[in-house]
């Protein structure tokens, strides 16, 4: 699974093979399809195994007990840093893994679709929460505690990382927390 993430973070999905997969796990083929029947069924696998150790760490970040703004901050600057690191260890901002392969995949694979789905789905009520949080602690309006603000500020950090993605410049991100802190209307 580590392997399946670690190319797709590099080449995408429809790039890469169960061959090259399994090369890369140091597995032999036949033995892929004794776990997985598809490279479809590994990928929602590591997909869903990918995100139960990233949402850890948001859950970490945005469940402490630091101001919200602060907490939502910090979230969106390790996200930047990530892509910092990509561009440091290897030499390219690979984006993220999630937002590439939405892109990629569409609705063309109902399976892995339906899986990002539920990560971005759970994304957005762990910031809509942190929203709320602020709400109720008389920091932000009623208005700017919503769902679809909380899909904003996902859609921000996005479609940031995209443009850093395109560019191969991670210091796109750099601008990331005013931005979101004018779209909520806290700067």
């Amino acid at each position: 699974m580590e392997a399946a993430c670690e190319l797709m973070r590099g080449r995408g999905y429809g790039a890469i093979g169960v061959a090259e997969i399994c090369e890369r796990a140091g597995v032999r083929k036949g033995s892929f399809y004794y776990f997985f029947e598809s490279k479809q069924a590994l990928t929602v696998e590591a997909l869903r195994q990918a995100w139960q150790g990233e949402s850890a760490g948001w859950r970490a970040v945005l469940e402490s007990e630091d101001h919200p703004f602060r907490r939502l901050e910090a979230l969106l600057r390790a996200q930047a840093q990530s892509q910092h690191d990509s561009k440091r260890d290897v030499g390219t901002v690979r984006g993220c893994l999630y937002g590439n392969l939405t892109l990629e995949v569409g609705r063309h694979d109902e399976a892995v679709h339906a899986c990002l789905k539920e990560i971005f789905d759970e994304q957005v009520v762990m910031v809509h929460k942190v929203l709320l949080e602020a709400y109720t602690d008389g920091h932000l309006p009623a208005t700017r505690a919503s769902r679809d603000h909380a899909r904003a500020v996902l859609a921000q950090l996005e479609g940031m990382v995209l443009f850093a993605k395109l560019d191969n410049d991670p210091h796109h991100l750099d601008t990331l927390w005013p931005q979101v802190e004018g779209l909520l209307g806290i700067a």
